[in-house]
């Protein structure tokens, strides 16, 4: 058996209460609870009653399959160890583990899981990283425990990964950057008519980005007639965001102009209604009006930004094309909400239109207080002369 062989990890749902006389020829008394409210006789199949029972996006259930596979895996090839035989200090070596995996866990390439080539990892996780991977594992280990297929939990004992939490948020675009980015996607030649097609929707999801402060799979995961109106002049995009929340998000006229450039662009008449199901993000080189996935949309709009750091280089602004150069999708939101929390928009507002479940998180958003005590310093010092 390859050592990264696929684990089967679709969720399923609980079938009930097994009967306290039912055997597990694989898994002792000694481990099972004599009341256990689980048909799971193996790792893996508790496992996926666990990501069954969370409720979780499609989304999160594929980040969810993706940490749980690296768990078991490890437990099998680098611990040797089932769930039942595991330490507090097998899982305190886990998370050391995730800081750098050994080389023939990596690779740089994201193969399908299919692939033989295909490796857990694309190099050593960063705290926040760790913190993710070992919450989704202390949640199996206590799922395990709660439905009997443990006794005890050792993960209990296992402190959480200690992630530095930046008090301001400093991964955005200034309106300038944006603004080229802008020019240099609309400049794109339109021919052949996959080019026309690939300008108009990459410009499209650049002003949405932009304009909603959506996350990536938000808009990706929308259809069109996710875009409407109530017959008020008011326009909106819905959503359906973490934890299967809906938002509906508002949409300026700007991002109104793009949807019908990049409709017609598709050949679709301009407007779109609300029983409409294409989907909202449309491969360019498919004529069946295709969904691209969340990985193509970054890679579009990561192509937006590179192109836009050569023409920031080009005018000799190397500092908008530093930051151009660095940027993801996900900059885009924080662009959004930080230059609308600087031009006043109230938090509350900004925390209903992000989703956030804590306005502290919003907040980080707002420098303007940062720019202002930076001023009042500055002209304290010129005003008398120096320190």
């Amino acid at each position: 058996m390859h050592k990264f062989t696929p684990i089967n990890l679709e969720p399923v749902a609980r079938s009930g209460p097994v009967p306290s006389d039912t055997k597990r020829p694989d898994i002792g008394i000694f481990h099972v609870a004599d009341d256990a409210i689980t048909n799971a006789s193996t790792d893996s199949e508790i496992a996926r009653e666990f990501i069954a029972h969370g409720e979780l996006s499609e989304k999160s259930i594929a980040n969810t399959q993706k940490e749980l596979f690296r768990f078991l895996t490890w437990c099998r090839e680098e611990a040797g160890r089932s769930f039942h035989q595991l330490s507090v200090a097998d899982l305190n070596l886990y998370k050391e583990f995730l800081k750098n995996p050994p080389p023939d866990w990596v690779a740089t390439t994201k193969w399908p899981r299919t692939d033989p080539r295909y490796r857990p990892f694309t190099g050593p996780l960063s705290d926040a990283s760790r913190r993710q991977a070992m919450i989704a594992v202390k949640g199996l280990l206590a799922f395990a425990e709660q439905t009997g297929y443990m006794r005890r939990n050792p993960a209990r004992l296992v402190k959480n990964v200690r992630a530095p939490v930046a008090s301001r948020i400093t991964r955005y675009l200034t309106p300038h950057a944006i603004a080229l980015a802008l020019a240099t996607v609309s400049a794109r030649p339109a021919a052949p008519p996959a080019a026309r097609r690939r300008r108009a929707r990459d410009r499209f999801l650049l002003v949405a980005f932009t304009h909603t402060g959506a996350r990536l799979n938000e808009i990706v995961s929308a259809n069109m007639g996710a875009i409407y109106t109530e017959g008020n002049g008011r326009w909106w995009l819905d959503v359906i965001g973490k934890g299967n929340e809906p938002r509906r998000l508002p949409v300026p006229p700007e991002m109104l102009a793009a949807l019908r450039d990049y409709r017609q662009a598709f050949g679709l008449l301009p407007q779109t209604a609300r029983t409409d199901r294409t989907p909202l993000v449309l491969s360019s080189r498919n004529h069946s009006l295709a969904r691209i996935t969340d990985e193509a949309a970054a890679q579009a709009l990561k192509a937006v930004f590179a192109a836009a750091a050569c023409a920031a280089a080009g005018q000799g602004d190397t500092e908008t094309a530093a930051v151009l150069r660095q940027a993801s999708p996900h900059w885009l939101r924080h662009s959004m909400l930080t230059n609308h929390a600087n031009n006043g928009v109230q938090l509350k507002t900004l925390q209903d239109t992000a989703g956030h479940a804590n306005i502290a998180t919003t907040a980080a958003y707002l420098h303007k207080t940062d720019n202002e005590r930076h001023d009042e310093i500055i002209a304290s010092v010129i005003g008398r002369g120096g320190p």
